[in-house]
Parts: C-alpha cells; sequence; structure tokens
C-alpha cells in the first residue's frame, strides 16, 4: 500500500489565515501498521472553504476525509483474509514499502516453476503418441519409456530433499531448473539416435525434477506462517496442475506446426527465462531478503508454530522408520503416486485407445481435469487455513483434508469403469482429480509437521517410495492393457489402493512433531 502524503491545506477565515499540519503516529504491530491522527484543535469563527459552509458541516467533511483517506489501520483478520489476493505494504521509519509482500512474489514465482516443472514432464506424455507410430513401439514397451523419467526421480528425491536441508530451497531448485530444462531440450535428439540415449536423457531429466517438491516444501515453510502455509502449497500446486493444461494443449499445436522437436525447444527456453528471475528475487529464508520489510518478517515469524531448534544431524532412517506417523505419511505418498502418474502418463493414450478420439481432442479431455485441479487445490489450500485459525487441530484437519484427497479419486476410478462416451469419462476424471487435490492439505503439509528439522530429507525418502510406486504403475498399466485388452482392470486395483491408504491414515497420522 503506497504512503499517503496529505498536502497542506489552507483555512481561510473572514479576519484571518491559520495553517495546521496534522502529526500522525504510526503503531506498529505485528501483523502490519495502524495510524492514529491527532489533531490539534482548530479555533475559527466563520469557515468557509470557499463556499460557506457552516461550522458543523466543515467538521463532518474534515471527519470523513479523516475515516476514508488519513487512517490506515490494518488488522490480523484482513491481513490473513487478504494474504494471497493483496498486499500489506508498510510505511517505516518514513520509507514506502512495496504494496505486494515479498512471501507472494515467492509463491507467484514458485508456481511458475512448478508449472514448467509439470509441463516438462507432459511433453512427452503427448509426444510418445506419434514417436511409438514412428518406432514401431508396442504398449508393454510405451510404458517402460513413460517410466524412464521415473528412474532418475526415484533417486534425486532421497538426494535432492538432503540437499535442501543443507543449502536450502532456493539453490537446489535452481539447479534442478537448469538441467531439466538441458534434459527437455535434448530429448527428442535421443529419441531419434537409440532408444538407450532416450532412457538416458529421460532418466537424467528425472534426476533434476526429483528436487522440485523437496524444495517447494521446505521454501514455503520458511517464508509462510502456520496459517497460511496450506494457501501457499495450494497456490503453488496449482501451478503444478496448470503445467498439465499447459502442456496438453501446446504439444499437439506445436507437433503439427514445427514437428516434434518444437515442443521440447519451447519449454527448455522458457525454462531459463524463469530461472533468470528465480535466481535474483527469492532468498532461502525471508531474513535473507532485502527486499522484505520488518513487519512481514514479524507477521511471518510470529505466525510460525514450528520453530525447534536445529541441531544440524539428520536422524537415522532405521530411527525414521520405526515411527508410525512416518509411515502414514510414506504409504499416503505411494498411494498418491500411484494414482497420479498412471492418469499423467496414460491420459491421451486412454482416450485414444478407449474411444478412439485423435491427438487433439485426446489433449483436450486429458487437460479438463488438470485445470479444474488447479483451482480445487487452491480452494483446498484455504479451506484448511479456515479450519485452523476456527480452532481446529492440526491433527483432525489433516486427517479430513486427506481423507477427501483419497475417497474421491477412489470411488471416482470405479465409476470410470462404466463411462460409454468420452464426455462421461472425463467429468468422472475431473471429479476424481479435484478430490485428489485435497491431499495438498493432508500428507504434502504433514511433512513439515511431523518433522521440522528434518522435512527435507523425510519429503526425499517419501518421494522415493512414492516413485517407486509410480513406476511399477505406469510399466504395470502397460502390461494390463496389453494382457487384458482394456483399463478396466487395472483402473479398480488403483481404486482399492486408495482405499486401504485412508483407512492407514486415518489410524496412523498426527500433526506433532515426531523429530
Amino acid at each position: 500500500m503506497a504512503a499517503v502524503n496529505p498536502t497542506k491545506s489552507l483555512l481561510y477565515s473572514s479576519s484571518s489565515l491559520t495553517t495546521h499540519s496534522n502529526l500522525i503516529n504510526f503503531r506498529k504491530t505485528q501483523l502490519g501498521f495502524e495510524s492514529k491522527i491527532h489533531e490539534k484543535p482548530i479555533k475559527w469563527e466563520v469557515f468557509s472553504l470557499g463556499f460557506g459552509k457552516s461550522r458543523a458541516r466543515t467538521e463532518q467533511f474534515l471527519q470523513r476525509k479523516k475515516e476514508k483517506r488519513w487512517v490506515v489501520s490494518s488488522t490480523a483478520e484482513g491481513i490473513e483474509r487478504g494474504m494471497l489476493m493483496g498486499g500489506t505494504g508498510t510505511i517505516e521509519e518514513g520509507q514506502v514499502n512495496s504494496s505486494i509482500p515479498e512471501r507472494f512474489k515467492v509463491v507467484v514465482l514458485m508456481a511458475g516453476i512448478m508449472c514448467l516443472c509439470n509441463a516438462d514432464r507432459v511433453v512427452m506424455s503427448v509426444t510418445i503418441v506419434p514417436l511409438a507410430v514412428k518406432h514401431g513401439w508396442s504398449s508393454s514397451f510405451l510404458g517402460i519409456v513413460q517410466s524412464s523419467f521415473l528412474w532418475g526421480y526415484l533417486f534425486s528425491s532421497f538426494i535432492g530433499g538432503a540437499l535442501v536441508d543443507r543449502y536450502g530451497g532456493k539453490r537446489v531448485m535452481a539447479w534442478g531448473v537448469l538441467l531439466w530444462s538441458l534434459a527437455t531440450l535434448l530429448t527428442p535428439w535421443a529419441a531419434n539416435h537409440s532408444t538407450m540415449a532416450l532412457f538416458a536423457v529421460r532418466a537424467f531429466f528425472g534426476l533434476a525434477e526429483g528436487v522440485a517438491l523437496p524444495s517447494m516444501s521446505t521454501l514455503l515453510s520458511r517464508w509462510f506462517p502456520s496459517h497460511e502455509r496450506a494457501s501457499a502449497v495450494g497456490l503453488s500446486m496449482a501451478g503444478f496442475h496448470l503445467g498439465n493444461v499447459v502442456g496438453l494443449l501446446l504439444t499437439p499445436i506445436m507437433l503439427s506446426t514445427t514437428g516434434i522437436p518444437g515442443p521440447f525447444i519451447l519449454f527448455s527456453s522458457l525454462g531459463l527465462l524463469l530461472l533468470t528471475s528465480w535466481s535474483y528475487q527469492v532468498a532461502n529464508d525471508p531474513q535473507d531478503s532485502i527486499c522484505i520489510s520488518k513487519s512481514e518478517l514479524r507477521l511471518i515469524q510470529s505466525g510460525k508454530m514450528d520453530s525447534p531448534k536445529t541441531t544440524g544431524k539428520l536422524p537415522s532412517l532405521s530411527l525414521l522408520l520405526s515411527k508410525l506417523p512416518i509411515w502414514a505419511v510414506i504409504f499416503a505418498n505411494i498411494t498418491n503416486n500411484w494414482g497420479y502418474f498412471v492418469l499423467l502418463s496414460w491420459l491421451p493414450v486412454y482416450f485414444k485407445t478407449v474411444f478412439n478420439v485423435n491427438l487433439k481432442q485426446a489433449a483436450w479431455f486429458s487437460a479438463v481435469p488438470w485445470a479444474t485441479m488447479a483451482i480445487t487445490g487452491f480452494i483446498a489450500g484455504a479451506v484448511s487455513d479456515s479450519l485452523i485459525k476456527a480452532g481446529y487441530s492440526l491433527t483432525f484437519v489433516r486427517k479430513v483434508m486427506q481423507s477427501i484427497g483419497f475417497l474421491g479419486p477412489g470411488v471416482a476410478l470405479l465409476c470410470l469403469n462404466f463411462a460409454n462416451t468420452p464426455v462421461v469419462a472425463a467429468i468422472f476424471m475431473t471429479v476424481g482429480l479435484c478430490l485428489s487435490s485435497f491431499g495438498q492439505a493432508g500428507f504434502l503439509l504433514n511433512i513439515q509437521e511431523i518433522a521440522p528439522q528434518c522435512a527435507g530429507f523425510l519429503h526425499g525418502i517419501c518421494n522415493s517410495a512414492g516413485t517407486l510406486a509410480a513406476i511399477i504403475s505406469t510399466i504395470g498399466t502397460g502390461y494390463f492393457v496389453e494382457w487384458l485388452g482394456s483399463f478396466q482392470a487395472f483402473l479398480t486395483v488403483t481404486a482399492a489402493l486408495y482405499f486401504v491408504a485412508t483407512i492407514f491414515w486415518n489410524l496412523f497420522a498426527t500433526a506433532e512433531p515426531v523429530f
């Protein structure tokens, strides 16, 4: 909010000219600022403002000016309600700060990075259709090609999480963007060279992208107070899901105009451009930012519930795995990745195989669920934050959000078996993916809550386990389709996994710190 510098008002009377200035004292609070205006009494006999108004009307006029323009107030409720929709600019020691809070800039850039992260994955999900025709690949081999991205992702999630704990999310994310953009650029060349070259480049691509989620989780936990964190994650993951939409819609257009290399060149170039903004505008911690205001920094620090003293020593893997709440988030990640990557990798193929739609139509049917998922993911975060501010316990909120995130897609996948048109199938998939986004306010945030000292390390373990599940599900879908001639059996298996994970989560999950 820009500072208001009131101009001096000349108050004329018939007998004298008197000038008074207002003394504005700003009383700072942890959530912003509010001002109090103390005015010296104005002595006058006849006051006109050039129009001969009475004294009473003049006093009413000045009071309205004071209320509407001169008094600047900011309350906790207003800040919390408007954090992701507007600014919390402050005036400190006569200096005017930007009306856009720094944490808002961080989360917008994070959403852009996550959008690119997923768009680069989806490019291969679409281009694999013409590549399969060109090279004569079978359905089972398609599953192997699709899963090659996950081979590198499996290891970098674990290593990347430890690197984030040591070096911070900014630096690790920057290197990840640089390397996965390079791998994206090399993919069409590798596909034309040999299958081994393609496997190597896609595995390297996954290796680079594996650091994205641990970096996001750790960076946002430092930049946002606890009651805003779900909304911040929701906005970042909205960018992640919109990446599916961007990739699914732009790739067929690029394929028809520039050929197979076109979309890979486009998205790798966008990655390098976004990397420049990220490197110059984001800090690992709000305390390291040179742009953040003192009031915003106080807001972030005072709103954190988890401020443990870090020992700099990671717990052993055996100690971590001895706790059931740790297994709850690991099993949740396994289930989430199993279903997510089945749909991400096979949606275009599903619509083309089952309903015989062309590639562009398949892209549109596949894009709709991801677009709505981006919206509901942000809504889920806002609902989660509202429940926490209303007094519900963190454990209760995390269990409710994750239960919706598992039961919703489980039921939707069972209904998908009965879809007889692509429109009906798209509706069921949309409902399932929309409800699955509630898990972002469940297990994804729970990692920071149960292990704030080693969240990156634990996130890496969870992601590695989830990636292994995604490899099995992605390859398994191809073999099931080739063996049984339909997607129905594998969709039923995936739905059953969602239901079992819901029970396990509600039995053992907690939001209390374990490490």
